[in-house]
């Protein structure tokens, strides 16, 4: 594994850095590239219709009595929204909270099932078992440990809720109108029994699609304390395979939910990671 203090400086270095498509390093990882797969927090950032919108408030900001320039600010908004990790207690009672998953759950190799073509003919589109078994016809069975990552291509639609969503519309009646892909249940089953990934995610607001009423994938998942991230960004510029995720939520106590720093490095073509 990785030595602790080159492993914790690049993780720091990747917690403080500002978001940008992919930066270069050469390092414990090798010769390659990290992608930041995290849409920026801000006022236009997407939340479901009944959730909380980020809010950042300043408290202060100017010039202080003692002649210094000071700012802070302060930030409201529900757990589920923008990039974020659902945790498994989100909808299986008596499972991990944000602070009780282990990291081992959220580093891994990277699965990227590009399901894109499908979701574009069809809002709704549903991940199946198919498409997890098109993907290990070509790669390999599923590496334990593994990131899966669904790209449905709706990534491209953020921040346009209607286009993301289906609606832009707020509030409890909103839910109705949504439409955007998603898990099927029966995939969510076959995957969470027959292969030991580390936890899932997609490029859309839910693991479930937008017109799932009793979230039965969300529920399959979690009750296998499977976490999930919900809003990545930038799934277009991973390889089907042989990247590393690396996804490190806000660790609140208790948490359903959290915002989620998630990057993911990518070898140059021929430079193998180095363990």
């Amino acid at each position: 594994m990785f030595q602790n203090k080159a492993f914790a400086t690049i993780l720091l270095a990747l917690a403080f850095a500002p978001a940008s498509p992919a930066a270069t390093l050469a390092g414990p990882f090798g010769e390659g590239r990290w992608v930041d797969l995290t849409h920026d927090f801000s006022a236009r950032t997407v939340y479901w219709p009944t959730a909380e919108p980020f809010r950042l408030e300043t408290v202060f900001e100017g010039e202080t009595e003692g002649g210094y320039f000071y700012s802070a600010r302060k930030f409201s908004a529900a757990e589920h929204g923008g990039t974020h990790l659902d945790a498994p207690v989100h909808f299986a009672a008596g499972r991990q909270s944000v602070a009780e998953i282990p990291l081992s759950r959220l580093m891994g190799p990277a699965v990227v099932v590009d399901v894109s073509h499908k979701a574009a003919a069809d809002r709704d589109y549903r991940v199946g078992i198919e498409d997890f078994m098109a993907w290990e016809a070509v790669h390999g069975a599923i590496p334990d440990g593994a990131i899966v990552l669904l790209r449905t291509g709706f990534g491209r639609f953020w921040p346009d809720r209607a286009a993301y969503m289906g609606t832009d519309a707020r509030g409890s009646q909103a839910v109705a109108d949504l439409h955007f892909p998603g898990l099927h249940p029966d995939a969510a089953s076959w995957v969470a029994e027959n292969r030991a990934l580390g936890a899932i995610g997609l490029d859309t607001p839910s693991i479930d699609f937008g017109q799932s009423k009793q979230f039965l994938s969300h529920r399959i998942l979690f009750e296998k304390n499977i976490p999930a991230f919900e809003n990545v960004a930038g799934l277009e510029s991973l390889p089907a395979t042989g990247a590393y995720v690396i996804a490190l939520p806000m660790k609140i106590t208790g948490g359903t939910g959290a915002p989620l720093r998630i990057v993911a490095f990518v070898p140059e073509k021929g430079a193998a990671r180095k363990p």
